[in-house]
């Protein structure tokens, strides 16, 4: 397939897998990137020389174009931008803060620079500020989340009328048919978070991934919105946020039950009660544990199928 976003990032499958954290190292990156799609280094989690370290092995591991997400938020951000620039890394997808800061930077080195919003009036921003692509982010994705809790369907006709960027839809996407439902909406290409994290190649915790596979509808929420909102399991964690918030805690009160290393307690360490769990509504969707690749090639042939058979209606 051809179009804006398969020609701009030089791929065979317009499916681009997240950069989550604990999730979504060099093996998955790479995994995803071989199958013809574009596999992304989550970067959140990770101190600046690991990051190095997984760039370098996700270059050795592929030969295809490879991404990195970049929370503009973290604490060594211009070690991490240093790191991505030096090691010749050619596509950095940034979130959760101003994309003007590093995207012209970026761009000065050769590197395409797309950034992921939950609403119009940020893509238009996006726009402003110059970047390549931008993804639409919505209410049903898991892990952190846009404080307007639009709907990715709502969502993306609005972005694609207040932008001519490329447009990549986000959140509660997992399948092919939610793909072309994505396209026929607007979007050029889909970023897929939950299917992956219960993929082989994840980096995610064993623990983690078979909560996945046994979520039902409804078993995630969104949370602690005087903080920062995010979507989680609802495991014992979430739940004491949840009583603290329905009682009208402050955002201090919630950051002290947050604590430390909370996500990575619960995504990498395995932990499934205290832990925060992040991952999407999709997760309904999701009964087995797949290669990256397979994944990959389930949701485009899939996609293939829904598109035959919407033409015959």
């Amino acid at each position: 397939m051809k179009n804006r976003i398969t020609e701009l990032f030089e791929i065979q499958y317009p499916i681009i897998q997240a950069g989550m954290i604990w999730c979504s190292g060099w093996e998955l990156a790479s995994a995803v990137s071989n199958a013809g799609g574009l596999g992304i280094i989550g970067s959140g989690s990770m101190y600046p020389e690991i990051l190095r370290e997984q760039i370098q092995k996700c270059k050795a591991a592929t030969s295809k174009p490879f991404g990195v997400n970049v929370p503009l938020l973290y604490p060594d951000i211009d070690k991490h931008i240093a790191i991505i620039i030096e090691e010749g890394v050619k596509i950095v997808f940034t979130s959760a803060g101003n994309p003007k800061t590093w995207t012209k930077h970026l761009q000065q080195h050769g590197i395409k620079v797309v950034h992921v919003v939950s609403s119009s009036k940020f893509a238009k921003k996006v726009e402003d500020a110059g970047c390549d692509a931008v993804v639409c982010e919505g209410f049903e994705a898991g892990g952190h989340n846009g404080r307007e809790e639009t709907t990715t369907f709502v969502l993306i006709p609005q972005v694609r009328a207040a932008t001519n960027l490329p447009l990549i839809a986000a959140g509660g996407i997992g399948t092919g048919k939610g793909m072309l439902a994505a396209m026929v909406l607007g979007a050029e290409g889909v970023q897929i978070g939950t299917r992956f994290v219960a993929s082989v190649e994840s980096s995610g915790h064993e623990n983690f991934k078979n909560i996945i596979l046994n979520a039902q509808e409804g078993d995630t929420m969104l949370s602690m919105k005087k903080v920062v909102p995010v979507r989680l399991v609802k495991n014992d964690f979430q739940k004491r946020i949840q009583e603290a918030e329905d009682k009208g805690a402050s955002k201090e009160e919630l950051e002290q039950i947050l604590g430390r290393a909370r996500a990575k307690k619960g995504m990498y360490e395995g932990d499934m009660n205290e832990g925060e769990l992040e991952i999407g509504q999709i997760a309904s969707f999701v009964k087995e544990i797949k290669p990256a690749a397979e994944i990959v090639n389930e949701i485009w042939s899939e996609f293939l199928e829904a598109k035959k058979n919407t033409a015959a209606l």
